[in-house]
């Protein structure tokens, strides 16, 4: 990132890489997609991930063009993707 902003205010690559689907798709808040673009300029690492995610998206939609999805799909796809699965383990569990 640049030196207007503190350390405080950069995004780190953890941050970026589970935010782009939402910079993708023009949902980010104006500061936050500002911020997400200043560290895709200078990460090739993040940059290579926003550049397969805009692909995927690209390809997802020229395969789906012909058809939309059922309203019930979108919606268990959008349940999937924003479920959290935790899995813990105890000391002496054979884990």
């Amino acid at each position: 990132m640049t030196g207007r902003q503190s350390p405080e205010s950069q995004p780190d690559c953890a941050e970026v890489v589970l935010r782009l689907f939402e910079y993708v798709d023009n949902e980010a808040a104006e500061d936050d997609g500002r911020r997400i673009q200043e560290h895709l300029d200078e990460c090739g690492s993040c940059l290579r991930e926003y550049e397969r995610d805009v692909l995927v998206k690209a390809l997802v939609r020229r395969a789906c063009e012909c058809e939309p999805a059922p309203e019930a799909l979108r919606i268990q796809i959008m349940a999937r993707i924003t479920s959290v699965s935790v899995t813990t383990y105890r000391s002496g569990d054979g884990a």
